[in-house]
């Protein structure tokens, strides 16, 4: 695993990085303004690998899935992973990783890999390390939720974002500058452009400032991509990725995407951004209707990651609405607390209905979980607390997951995703009613 010396390795290029669109939902889906179908059928070419879309990422926070061996992840149909740069920066440091060979190397991945800016953690966990939600430096009052007698943790000005460690309290501070450094180090094939972060509490003129403000910090991670892949030509290309905020405005959200879409419209293809992604505070009723809005502004000939999803209902919803990529800690959080998904709802492992039954958790399940242990032995490693409940919960998580946009991905291709989407929805919906 040795690195090939630097007069060996080929010079970054944003050629090494490409998107093609190869389907689109003919019916089930919605359409952009001019008629066209949103959701599709495509392939991410990446140096490490390809990714077949749509897809679902699984999280690596720390460059682990946790509880589960790099292996596992390829087993159970994981295309790509996703850390989180904000983590790794804390611990154990992006230049250890660096020094490492990038993250696919130091976590054994051979495949394509992801990182986040850091710009959600370094506001979520900056202020939770003392449960305080506010993401405005000088807000009014109506603008936050404050725990009574905390300090708020993280501050954001027109430069960055000063925050303190949820580890230990250090005080660290991110740039868009400082994010690009990080993830250039961390190494991997698609990284996104810092962005502040708000939630549902800040007020319209918040939400308006913010998004300017995540604009020019576009601009600032634009050059600053294209200072480090000249600086480091030993390394592949990485793509960058810019993200689109405004909450649950339309007109806000529909400017975001414009404006990342036109930074690179004439731009060197160094200066261009790859990609882009949906992230930010938005209502679950109002998925689809706002992810429509963002990709019916956003080129067709590059790809979409929305941050943070993965429930059935919503992977749905997003991908009829355009979306490509997906990711999210759900399924391997909910699956170490003994929650388990299945084709006819959710299943709590823990539960006493579990204890004598002696058959796989979801019987239409192929994952090693469900074709090799049973639902009664899951529950008594839960009840025993042993670890390797974890390990059987989350690989039948995952695979539920990634299986299921597989399922949408061909569905799509064949013409069948209205179909399938009845079909899964009803049955999880005929569930939830049976338990009243």
């Amino acid at each position: 695993m040795n690195e090939r010396p630097a007069s060996e390795q080929p010079t970054p290029s944003p050629a090494d990085f490409g998107f093609t669109v190869e389907h689109r939902l003919d019916r089930g889906g919605a359409e952009g303004s001019d008629g066209r179908p949103l959701g599709r059928v495509g392939t991410i070419r990446t140096p490490h690998g390809e990714i077949q879309t749509p897809a679902f990422i699984p999280v690596g926070t720390k460059a682990t899935v946790k509880s589960l061996l790099p292996a596992a992840v390829r087993e159970l149909g994981g295309q790509a992973v996703l850390a989180n740069a904000y983590h790794l920066f804390l611990q154990p440091g992006s230049d250890i990783v660096d020094e490492a060979g990038g993250l696919g190397r130091f976590m054994n991945w051979d495949g394509p890999t992801f990182t986040d800016s850091g710009g959600f953690q370094v506001m979520s966990l900056g202020v939770g390390f003392k449960k305080v939600i506010s993401m405005a430096e000088n807000a009014h009052r109506s603008d936050e939720v404050i725990a009574e007698n905390k300090e708020r943790l993280a501050h954001v000005d027109e430069d960055g974002v000063t925050f303190k460690s949820f580890l230990n309290g250090d005080r660290h501070r991110f740039t868009p500058e400082v994010s690009m450094r990080i993830q250039h180090q961390l190494g991997a094939d698609i990284i996104f452009a810092f962005d502040e972060c708000t939630t549902l509490l800040n007020t319209r003129s918040y939400q308006e400032d913010s998004v300017d403000r995540t604009a020019r910090w576009a601009v600032r991670c634009l050059d600053e991509h294209a200072r480090q892949t000249a600086e480091r030509a030993h390394r592949p290309y990485q793509a960058l990725f810019g993200v689109v905020q405004g909450a649950q405005y339309e007109d806000l959200r529909r400017t975001a995407a414009r404006g990342l879409a036109e930074m690179s419209g004439d731009a060197a293809p160094e200066q261009r951004f790859d990609g882009f992604g949906i992230g930010g505070a938005l209502e679950k009723s109002e998925l689809g209707t706002i992810v429509g809005w963002v990709n019916d502004e956003l080129p067709e000939n590059k790809p979409r990651h929305l941050l943070g999803i993965s429930e059935p209902d919503d992977l749905f919803v997003a991908i009829a609405a355009g979306a490509d990529t997906f990711d999210c800690v759900a399924p391997s959080r909910q699956a170490r607390g003994g929650t388990l998904y299945s084709s006819t709802g959710r299943i709590n492992a823990k539960a006493a209905t579990q204890r004598r039954r002696f058959e796989a958790i979801d019987p239409e399940c192929d994952c090693y979980t469900c074709e090799n242990t049973t639902a009664a032995y899951l529950h008594h490693l839960f009840k025993a607390k042993e670890m390797l409940a974890s390990t059987l919960a989350t690989i039948h998580n995952e695979r539920f997951i990634v299986r299921l946009v597989d399922r949408i991905r061909q569905s799509i291709i064949d013409g069948t995703f209205a179909e399938l989407r009845e079909e899964t929805l009803g049955r999880l919906g005929r569930a939830r009613s049976s338990r009243g």
